[in-house]
């Protein structure tokens, strides 16, 4: 990888972590002067680096104003749920379908990673917080990886990057993710059962239950905005 490659790459990352963690708010002008003193970079990568994270919807190009973080919205937030309960369903049942004993070993050891972070945090810093979505984005990303279709892959993993921004305005607390964690063991247990009908019933539920939770804190985040 060229050094100028390196770099953009290097800056998608910053950025989209600054975007779903909060640290550039939803909304706020993205001013490259301003990015430049942040991020210590020329103009030119940082410029490649918000184009390249405006298809995934946490970044808007403003016509002839240059970029700014996209707002959030309780509409917006039911349609990335909706959207991506459809979309998962399907890429989860091509995955029970065609995984191999590689992709069955991944999602036991994704769910491993889930359960003892899970169990072994009880802080709720925002570095436990970005450990806890690495952990919890894997073993979702694992149970999809066995389907076959390159292009739903990658829709089901934008979705889930912006989804993921909405987690973190809701901060979700430690009890909440040990809550969650029984859900997601029996999803894993449906998936290597091969019950692709109970698996896909379960992640539903999964979504929705989490989403009943985001939309109470996405309520008290509109109303002190």
């Amino acid at each position: 990888m060229s050094v100028a490659k390196s770099q953009t790459s290097t800056l998608l990352t910053r950025l989209r972590d600054d975007i779903v963690y909060g640290r550039l708010e939803p909304g706020s002008k993205l001013k490259i002067e301003a990015l430049q003193e942040r991020y210590q970079t020329g103009a030119t990568p940082l410029r490649e680096a918000l184009t390249m994270l405006v298809p995934t919807g946490i970044i808007e190009r403003l016509e002839q104003r240059g970029f700014r973080v996209a707002e959030v919205s309780m509409e917006e937030f039911e349609e990335l749920l909706w959207t991506r309960c459809f979309l998962e369903d399907r890429a989860l049942r091509e995955s029970i379908a065609h995984g191999d004993d590689d992709w069955e070993e991944g999602v036991v050891l994704a769910l491993h990673h889930l359960r003892k972070h899970t169990l072994n945090s009880d802080t709720h810093t925002e570095a436990d917080e970005k450990a806890w979505e690495d952990v919890h984005g894997r073993f979702h990303t694992q149970l999809i990886s066995g389907c076959k279709s390159r292009p739903l892959l990658r829709f089901c993993h934008q979705l889930h990057d912006e989804n993921k921004r909405y987690r973190y305005i809701a901060r979700l607390t430690p009890l909440a993710r040990a809550g969650a964690l029984k859900e997601h063991e029996h999803i894993a247990e449906a998936v290597l059962a091969r019950d692709a009908d109970e698996a896909a019933r379960l992640l539903n539920e999964h979504y929705n239950r989490t989403g009943n939770l985001l939309r109470e804190r996405l309520a008290k985040f509109s109303q002190s905005a």
